[in-house]
């Protein structure tokens, strides 16, 4: 299921990661994995208004990676895929294993 969920992108400049948001958390976390629509579930604390909830996103992936983001697709959805720059497939797995 993880390899459907993060993959190297074709242009081989970081990995792609299919998430859900889940806005309005008590804290940010890695909240899982919707075995369903094939994403790994973010609580957010902020609200996804004015476009806070995916500035909170981008600051918890460079928190937890410690690399920079780009939301390549669903920016103003819940079901997104963020690319994590300079990333490889093998590093983001191990941090995930290891937080959830």
């Amino acid at each position: 299921m993880i390899n459907e969920i993060i993959r190297e992108s074709k242009d081989k400049m970081g990995v792609l990661i299919d998430v859900e948001i889940s806005p309005n958390a008590k804290k940010n976390e890695i909240g899982g994995i919707n075995e369903w629509r094939k994403r790994l579930i973010i609580k957010i604390k902020a609200l996804p208004v004015d476009g806070k909830a995916n500035k909170e996103i981008a600051k918890f992936f460079k928190k937890t990676f410690g690399k920079n983001i780009e939301i390549v697709s669903g920016l103003t959805s819940s079901q997104k895929t963020i690319c994590v720059i300079g990333a490889t497939k093998d590093e983001i797995i191990n941090k995930i294993t290891i937080k959830y």
